[in-house]
């Protein structure tokens, strides 16, 4: 197939602004990654007019699609996870041009996963799993018992991604069967949920209960992220200060899920402040735990 489509992608590789092509095809009845098609091109270009063109094609009783793709919309995809099936195309994708070894580098890093982002990928999969897990206890407690087993799968989801990342890894599109030998502890949490022969109601009650451990006993390391952020002024924060950072962006939206969670766990702290109106105190955030509450 590749021969086929040499003609669509060879003018490609001859444009200086191309930096690599790459190319994944089907290889059983339902591929996730292709979208069913039987053949994904990604070129992957120095800048375009359109951040992101798609095009798809027929051949014969076969079909293709083609996405040409800026390095900058590719690296959005990437570290923010913002279209997870780029990771995948990267990492499964066979090299068919690569000007500067440029593919390589990004292959390479994503098999490093560098620390620094690694701690920022935590804090959005951590202020994900706190939001969510909030929601199962909500719906639990409201014997919306239906609800609660389906938010507790996504949040599982995030437990899942989080323990991957933990290890030095980006979350796979099949992620399970990579958490299945990553960590078999949250598989086995997975399983139980699915599984299990246990009425819904029961099901969810016990993996609340196991979740709860498995959130906690990350909690302080899954906010480093955050919790370095704080630490870089002396003295306590405002939320709103908080909410402006700019390295903050990407979780802003669950922010206050993990705050009062971390609170909650004594990770970090408040100070109360005093306003014009009396007994009324703004709270503030620190990680210093000597400060008056």
């Amino acid at each position: 197939m590749e021969d086929l489509l040499r003609p669509i992608y060879q003018e490609r590789t001859s444009d200086p602004n191309t930096l690599s092509v790459l190319i994944i095809e089907k290889t059983k009845p339902n591929s996730p990654i292709t979208d069913n098609f039987d053949i994904i091109l990604l070129i992957v270009v120095t800048k375009a007019d359109q951040e992101w063109i798609v095009k798809h094609y027929e051949f014969g009783e076969k079909t293709a699609a083609m996405h040409i793709v800026s390095e900058d919309l590719l690296m959005k995809w990437i570290e923010k996870r913002e279209y997870r099936k780029a990771i995948a195309l990267v990492i499964y994708g066979k090299v068919i041009f690569d000007r500067n070894g440029y593919i390589g580098e990004v292959k390479s890093r994503l098999s490093d996963f560098p620390h620094d982002q690694r701690n920022l990928r935590k804090a959005i999969e951590f202020a994900k799993l706190v939001k969510s897990y909030n929601e199962v206890k909500d719906l639990y407690e409201s014997s919306q018992y239906k609800d609660a087993h389906s938010r507790m799968v996504h949040s599982l989801h995030y437990l899942a991604r989080l323990a991957v990342i933990e290890k030095g890894y980006y979350p796979e599109v099949t992620l399970w069967n990579q958490v299945k030998h990553i960590d078999p502890e949250v598989y086995k949490l997975y399983d139980e949920l699915i599984q299990s022969n246990e009425k819904i109601e029961k099901r969810v009650q016990l993996m609340i209960i196991a979740a709860d451990f498995a959130i906690s006993t990350r909690a302080e390391v899954s906010a480093k992220h955050l919790i370095d952020i704080m630490k870089t002024k002396e003295g306590s924060w405002s939320y709103g200060e908080l909410k402006d950072h700019q390295d903050l962006v990407p979780y802003v939206l669950d922010l206050t899920a993990v705050i009062s969670y971390l609170v909650e766990k004594n990770i970090i702290h408040t100070e109360r402040i005093e306003t014009k109106g009396a007994g009324i105190y703004q709270r503030k955030y620190t990680t210093n735990s000597l400060v008056a509450k």
